[in-house]
């Protein structure tokens, strides 16, 4: 890519801090664009972008993008909203207008500069689903009234507005379709069942399965998935989405479990709780478009995968970092 300022392109990414946010920076950068990552801490942890601070090419801004943004980007990665029922839950008023209103934003700030824009959506949208594996021409069946649909129906809407905006306004869009993801970077209070089951692994606490454990899971690493965001932002301008985002090998949550306390070596037992409301028992994407629009499809298994995160789940032990921590 060229090194003149004036044509490396300038890219905002909400969320920057986060999880997703983090490693999408880092990959950013290394192929040579501008970026400008925004980031108010709600969930987002500073540490995950301290190594990217001294980088010439990377700039950081506090904001919450319930506010509107005045920048001048060339592209814009809408990462920005807890993902997790713990953190969205928390301030679920404020989870919904970071979905709606941040989509309200994010999109007329598209339409200023004439920025291209990826919305970070999400498998929630399909809720509790009746179709399996999950396509992107199927509705859904969330509950509008549960303690999920916060964050269901805030994605939803979301992505209502952006297809609003590409008609009415031509502003030039791209969706994904986020299922399960999982890597180094995960919040460690997250509640998800991929970083709960590691630290109790490696604390030698009980591990917690909600359920009888037989509900399904697909699990897609990190790294697959930030591929996957760059080839969609990087697609024809015919290709708006949505677009499922994960790895269609399906799991069972008791598996994973299993396959945590045998990669830690750990001697904790398993034990059951009563599950969610509105969790659903199944949660599986069809990647069949991804396949053919995009040339994707995650390439690294849940063993090395997880090998790579109970490494990162382990130094940040040895640091010292407590569950409740940022």
């Amino acid at each position: 890519m060229p090194d003149h300022p004036l044509l490396r392109p300038r890219v905002l990414v909400t969320g920057g801090a986060g999880f997703l946010g983090s490693h999408l920076c880092a990959r950013l950068l290394a192929l040579g664009q501008e970026v400008l990552c925004v980031d108010n801490f709600f969930t987002g942890r500073r540490d995950t972008i301290v190594p990217l601070l001294a980088h010439p090419h990377f700039e950081f801004l506090r904001h919450d993008v319930t506010f509107p943004l005045y920048v001048e980007v060339d592209r814009i990665y809408n990462l920005a909203c807890p993902a997790s029922p713990v953190h969205y839950q928390f301030d679920p008023v404020q989870t919904t207008k970071t979905s709606v209103v941040g989509a309200i934003n994010m999109l007329g700030l598209a339409k200023r500069t004439g920025a291209r824009v990826l919305q970070a959506s999400t498998s929630e949208v399909y809720g509790d689903p009746t179709v399996h594996p999950q396509t992107e021409e199927y509705r859904g069946n969330v509950n509008p009234l549960g303690p999920r649909a916060c964050y269901d129906e805030g994605k939803r809407c979301a992505e209502t507005l952006f297809f609003d905006y590409h008609r009415k306004h031509r502003v030039a869009i791209k969706v994904a379709r986020i299922f399960n993801t999982y890597g180094p970077h995960m919040h460690p209070a997250d509640g998800r069942v991929v970083s709960n089951f590691i630290l109790q692994a490696l604390r030698g606490e009980d591990i917690t399965l909600y359920g009888d454990g037989s509900q399904t899971r697909a699990f897609c690493y990190v790294d697959d998935l930030i591929d996957g965001l760059i080839r969609l932002m990087d697609s024809g301008a015919d290709v708006t989405g949505p677009i499922n985002l994960g790895n269609p090998e399906e799991i069972t949550v008791r598996s994973l479990a299993e396959q945590v306390i045998a990669l830690t070596g750990s001697s904790s037992r398993i034990i059951h709780r009563t599950l969610p409301e509105d969790d659903p028992l199944q949660r599986c994407p069809d990647i069949a478009r991804a396949r053919t629009v995009l040339g994707w499809q995650p390439r690294i298994g849940l063993t090395e995968g997880l090998t790579r995160t109970i490494a990162y789940f382990r130094a940040l032990l040895a640091g010292g970092v407590a569950q409740g921590d940022g």
